[in-house]
């Protein structure tokens, strides 16, 4: 319209119009507000839309609204993920209640502070105050870089995770970039999180009933803090790959889903294409790229031991020598290791794992399984790692059970693990195929995401059972004399 043509009156009921329209479209869309306020956030980069940041602000938009109370995103770094929920979220949110209380954590106090004086700054400026027509203003006593609130009493605070928010109840909490990629391997710093999210964080609320608590960042460990309260249960989750991967493919409660079809398909190909990733993890590595870059915290063809070195056995293998590996817990309990015992055949070079029992078991329930595999497999030799409950079921059985080796362990678990590699990668390692032994999906998600898996007792055992025929040279055993029962069927 030419605006030219009308009187001055007309001009300001027309802006005044399109204003009103502006402010109506961006109240109800998040991903809206956040496009038309960039230039003040970031003057000094352009706007670059993502469909990821269309499905971010439309699942904050659902935090609002209450549908959803509790929300993990994963997605990877570089992807504007703090600008969206710790700088454009806040501010936005205030547009319609300006006394929405915000707690914000990183794990570092820079960070934190960093968005807390970006949001500051929006919420400041003339275009968000006469576009939104807002009357709050910021409080003088108390308007500063850690801690800003508004007459209505509405306030962002920000923290650092481990640092203390006593005293501050909040309506929406956020955890944004929870922990350190420098830390996150020590199990103790990785604990520290989990145990502040817990026992500090997580309990900052006003209203049990209305609080909102979000948690944004990229997988770091399989034990981080997006597993954690995964495995609690009760959290959204919006998972978002770089790299698209369709039998990982997201959807969510709000009817949301990742509309990507092809596999790789980049997540933000404005900005980060398929050679701008591949740069990324050749500088990060397959291990890192594989939780930061595709939420996974393991490559999919494996860390250590590589998905493609897994050879299957279906038929019943001949075997000339059979060993029981046994890696032990302390106790049973939720929360506790499993102990497992595995059962290995040998043929010259050729190595077949064909058994397995592994849970949580107390020391008697480990000492019937120990007895009941040797009665069912006639072993060679047993080895039983010398650590945890090991001792103690070695001096229980001697006197029961002969062949009995205790194996004291070398060096690292991962040193362990890489010194038996070269016998998958020669593919003389082979497992019981999956139709035939359920247990074997579980076993090679753990051989694969070693050492980044949840659990590693099966990785011991293996790792243990291969080293120790290693060291013994193949020897044919006459089979017929083996048990007054007769030789055992996989034997030949």
């Amino acid at each position: 319209m030419d605006l030219s043509r009308l009187s001055r009156s007309e001009q300001i009921r027309y802006l005044q119009g399109k204003r009103t329209l502006f402010r109506l479209h961006t109240n109800n869309s998040f991903y809206s507000f956040l496009r038309a306020s960039w230039p003040i956030i970031e003057p000094n980069h352009p706007f670059v839309p993502g469909k990821h940041i269309e499905a971010i602000c439309e699942h904050l938009e659902a935090v609002y609204r209450g549908e959803i109370r509790n929300l993990l995103i994963n997605v990877p770094p570089r992807h504007a993920k703090s600008t969206i929920v710790s700088v454009g979220y806040p501010a936005w949110v205030w547009t319609m209640q300006g006394g929405h209380k915000f707690i914000y954590a990183s794990h570092a106090y820079p960070l934190s502070m960093r968005d807390s004086v970006k949001c500051r700054a929006l919420v400041r400026s003339e275009w968000y105050r006469q576009t939104f027509g807002i009357k709050w203003h910021i409080s003088e006593d108390q308007d500063q870089k850690v801690k800003f609130e508004n007459t209505m009493m509405g306030f962002r605070q920000a923290a650092s995770v481990g640092g203390s928010v006593i005293g501050t109840g909040g309506d929406t909490l956020v955890a944004d970039d929870p922990h350190s990629p420098m830390e996150v391997g020590s199990d103790l710093q990785r604990q520290k999180v989990l145990d502040w999210y817990d026992q500090e964080f997580s309990n900052r609320v006003n209203d049990p009933k209305t609080v909102s608590k979000i948690i944004i960042m990229q997988r770091l460990h399989q034990l981080d803090l997006s597993q954690h309260v995964l495995d609690k249960g009760g959290w959204e989750h919006l998972m978002l790959p770089a790299e698209f991967e369709p039998e990982r493919k997201c959807v969510t409660s709000i009817g949301w889903q990742d509309e990507r079809q092809e596999p790789g398909q980049s997540l933000w190909p404005e900005r980060f294409g398929n050679p701008e990733l591949e740069e990324f993890k050749k500088n990060m590595g397959s291990m890192v790229s594989a939780g930061q870059l595709q939420q996974r915290p393991a490559p999919a063809e494996g860390a250590v031991f590589k998905r493609a070195w897994i050879k299957f056995h279906v038929e019943q293998p001949s075997v000339d020598f059979i060993a029981i590996s046994a890696d032990l817990t302390f106790k049973d309990g939720a929360k506790n290791d499993f102990a497992v015992f595995q059962v290995w055949g040998r043929k010259g070079a050729k190595k077949y794992l064909l058994d397995q029992v592994r849970g949580r078991m107390a020391f008697n329930e480990q000492r019937n399984a120990f007895k009941a595999l040797c009665a069912k497999w006639k072993p060679h030799a047993k080895w039983i790692e010398d650590t945890a409950n090991g001792p103690a079921l070695i001096s229980a059985l001697r006197t029961e059970i002969a062949g009995i080796i205790p194996v004291k362990p070398k060096g690292s678990k991962v040193a362990r693990a890489e010194s038996v590699t070269p016998q998958f990668e020669a593919l003389n390692v082979y497992i019981p195929d999956p139709s035939k032994a359920p247990w074997v999906n579980d076993y090679i998600e753990e051989l694969c995401t070693f050492p980044g898996a949840l659990h590693d007792d099966q990785v011991d055992a293996t790792t243990q059972a291969l080293s120790q025929m290693a060291q013994r040279p193949s020897i044919t055993f006459n089979t017929d004399a083996m048990s007054i029962t007769g030789p055992s069927k996989w034997l030949r």
